[in-house]
């Protein structure tokens, strides 16, 4: 069962991304936006990280910077995500054929 809420710590694992970068991104990213108890501890939804994997894929597979990736997250979200979701398609695709051809040897 997939939980509701993630922690920043959870994140920041299942991402490989440093909490500190989550927290930077936030400031810069007025679309990322965790929910926070009255503590301050940041709750992550699973759409705050798909918004988070969209950030990752703009700034370090199209290699913009974090303002041009804020420009086309305004533009065009669609899309995007429909790239980074092909994206991480292929690179499992090539997992599991490396994973395959060395069975093969």
């Amino acid at each position: 069962m997939e939980k509701l809420y993630y922690s920043i710590a959870e994140v920041s694992k299942l991402l490989e991304i440093n909490a500190s970068n989550l927290r930077f991104w936030e400031k810069e990213f007025k679309q990322l936006k965790p929910k926070r108890n009255d503590k301050g501890t940041r709750f992550y939804t699973k759409e705050d990280i798909d918004l988070v994997k969209q950030i990752m894929y703009l700034v370090n597979e199209q290699n913009l910077t974090l303002e041009g990736a804020k420009n086309k997250l305004g533009q065009k979200k669609d899309s995007i995500a429909k790239q980074q979701e092909l994206v991480e398609r292929l690179k499992r695709l090539r997992v599991e054929l490396k994973g395959i051809s060395k069975a093969l040897e």
